[in-house]
């Protein structure tokens, strides 16, 4: 009860084209260097009254694409669904999407709207990155 797994089948459903998985998550002090940086995320987002230490998110755990349909735009149309499905009805109550990116799938997230949480893990082999449900909602 870590996480809540979906898949996408083709048509016919013989064929699994694409899963991801979803866990609840946060954004919080401890994703940041310092209190500053944090600070500096928070007061970009929020106004004073809605300054908490932690904020709730969603994270994307696992996202894959079968190779046979590459370059169909798959993935951010599971991307697409994963942030209507938190906005609509607001399910859950998160206002962010976080994901653990590896670096070579970096390029992807951020072409789908996600934007690194902070510059230490630059020259990682994964990338934390988020998106801001509100940004749909506006």
């Amino acid at each position: 009860m870590l996480a809540v797994s979906y898949v996408l089948e083709n048509k016919m459903g013989q064929q699994t084209v694409a899963y991801f998985s979803l866990a609840n998550d946060r954004i919080s002090l401890s994703d940041f260097e310092n209190k500053t940086e944090f600070n500096r995320f928070r007061k970009h987002r929020f106004v004073n009254e809605k300054r908490l230490k932690s904020y709730p998110a969603a994270k994307i755990c696992r996202l894959g694409v079968d190779l046979s349909v590459k370059g169909q735009s798959i993935g951010s149309f599971l991307l697409n669904f994963i942030k209507s499905y938190f906005v609509i009805e607001n399910k859950t109550g998160c206002r962010f999407l976080t994901v653990d990116a590896y670096a070579a799938a970096v390029p992807f997230y951020e072409k789908n709207g996600f934007i690194p949480l902070n510059n230490e893990d630059v020259d990682s082999a994964t990338r934390l990155l988020y998106f801001d449900l509100n940004d749909i909602v506006k």
